[in-house]
């Protein structure tokens, strides 16, 4: 099929029965593309390769070889839930790697964004190259794309970070949902099984938590992001707001500010929040939290979050700002 274009008479996949008939006929062309041998794929935990490590499951079992590498700027409880809902639930050929220190410490003192993304990315080129090469018998490499990818980049998925692997790993593509939409992975996704907090996940960038650590990234910080991030999500979920939001997420600046804890004065960050609604990313506008959930948020976060005296709510659309800080 010309996958430079989705053809116009392609059924869009919006009930479980038209999921459950395209799970179906990939498993299908799936097993006649790779028969018994073995499929890499890079397991972020993120929609697009949750729903495709979930189809090779189902389509050839332990030849497929899920790599998961934390790079610790993923989300609080992020790569437990990729853990247990893979390795622990549909019983995956798992191979976690915990390469924090090794990001962290390639990062220290960067604070160019454009710097750090490609820190971020060439560092996970490397981790996942060195773990390919310890693996027998690999013929194929499973990717995550989808039609916008496509749309946009040729159809290389640059932000799963495996287009630049070397000569000698160039596996042939599995790409079971090229043609679909987000919307429609998610349909898939939901009749495949999955949970619904990685099948409904917010967008993330690639580079994760680095692009709202802004400046150069310290663990200290980033682990006030990654806390006040979960505070966030959790209290959106209380509040009925998850699913209703596009996107929100908390950013923790290189910036101090005094203030008063225990009655002595502290110099600490703060933590900024960002709620946006948008469809096509273009552009957005400011979800209004409500002054009760944002004085429990500023309540929470100030005394649950360490080294935090401060909370501010980003009030721009876009343009003038971009949704990321940077």
């Amino acid at each position: 099929m010309d996958t430079s274009k989705r053809p116009d008479d392609m059924v869009r996949i919006t009930t479980r029965v038209l999921a459950d008939s395209f799970i179906t006929g990939q498993i299908k062309a799936i097993r006649q593309q790779v028969g018994d041998r073995k499929v890499l794929l890079a397991l972020s935990g993120g929609v697009d390769s949750s729903v495709v490590a979930a189809l090779l499951i189902k389509a050839i079992g332990k030849n497929l070889v899920c790599v998961h590498v934390n790079h610790g700027l993923l989300r609080k409880g992020e790569p437990e839930q990729v853990i247990k809902v893979f390795r622990g639930e549909m019983d995956a050929n798992l191979v976690y790697v915990d390469a924090v220190d090794r990001f962290l410490d390639k990062l220290a003192g960067v604070s160019d964004p454009e710097k750090k993304r490609k820190i971020i990315g060439s560092e996970f080129i490397n981790v996942f190259q060195e773990e390919a090469r310890k693996l027998d018998g690999i013929e194929f490499l499973a990717q995550g794309t989808i039609y916008p990818d496509i749309l946009e980049s040729h159809g290389v998925k640059a932000h799963h970070n495996v287009g630049g692997l070397p000569e000698d790993l160039r596996f042939e593509l599995v790409e079971p949902v090229k043609l679909l939409f987000k919307d429609e992975v998610r349909v898939v996704g939901e009749a495949l099984g999955l949970p619904a907090s990685m099948v409904y996940r917010q967008p993330f960038p690639g580079p994760g938590l680095g692009v709202r650590c802004t400046g150069a990234i310290t663990r200290d910080r980033l682990e006030a992001v990654r806390e006040s991030d979960a505070i966030l999500r959790e209290e959106f979920a209380n509040a009925g707001l998850q699913g209703k939001v596009w996107q929100y997420f908390t950013v923790v600046p290189d910036l101090k500010s005094v203030g008063i804890r225990d009655g002595k004065r502290v110099d600490e960050w703060c933590v900024i929040l960002r709620a946006v609604n948008t469809t096509d990313a273009m552009s957005a506008t400011v979800e209004e939290i409500p002054y009760p959930l944002l004085r429990k948020l500023v309540q929470r976060i100030t005394s649950e979050v360490k080294g935090v005296n401060r909370v501010l709510y980003d009030l721009t659309t876009k343009p003038t700002g971009t949704i990321e800080w940077e």
